[in-house]
């Protein structure tokens, strides 16, 4: 079984995509938590300029507090990779191909038959690579989430490529 995943197709950039490495990936998430959350639609940058815009106004109010002590995780780091059931969002592998344009179409290309979504679609996925912190050996090397989750019991499975049109 071939691990490594290409993205192809009407993009500037061909990419080999390795979800052996996405355990290093800091971008990862909990995927058993993922679908739980409220639906939080601010950008990263958003919440970055409100975060220090409250911490400003807090500072100019109340002064400047020293720093809180920080807590010690319940789990180590080590405790968490290998027992953690992980994922990572799509959109980051389809923002380093540069899609052209004109470009609106993702094909999931998987053993068990091929599978069409918008491109806007295929930017709000999630790709699972990790199950109990185990490598997806047997259906992997990756599973495919729609974003809103309708699939998260039943995820598209055996994927070997991505192609963009």
């Amino acid at each position: 079984m071939d691990f490594v995943l290409e993205m192809t197709g009407n993009v500037k950039y061909k990419l080999a995509i390795d979800p052996g490495v996405f355990i290093f990936d800091e971008r990862k998430f909990d995927l058993t938590t993922y679908f739980d959350r409220d639906e939080d639609l601010e950008s990263e940058e958003e919440k970055y300029l409100k975060a220090v815009s409250s911490h400003w106004d807090r500072e100019l109010i109340e002064g400047s507090a020293p720093p809180e002590k920080k807590s010690k995780p319940n789990k180590s780091l080590k405790e968490t990779i290998s027992t953690g059931t992980f994922a990572i969002a799509l959109s980051h592998f389809i923002k380093n191909a540069v899609p052209d344009a004109n470009a609106s179409v993702l094909e999931v290309q998987s053993e068990d038959g091929d599978v069409e979504l918008s491109l806007e679609d295929g930017m709000k996925a999630i790709l699972g690579f990790s199950l109990n912190g185990k490598p997806l050996r047997e259906d992997g090397p990756v599973h495919f989430y729609y974003g809103d989750g309708r699939n998260k019991d039943n995820p598209i499975k055996n994927i070997r490529k991505f192609i963009i049109k």
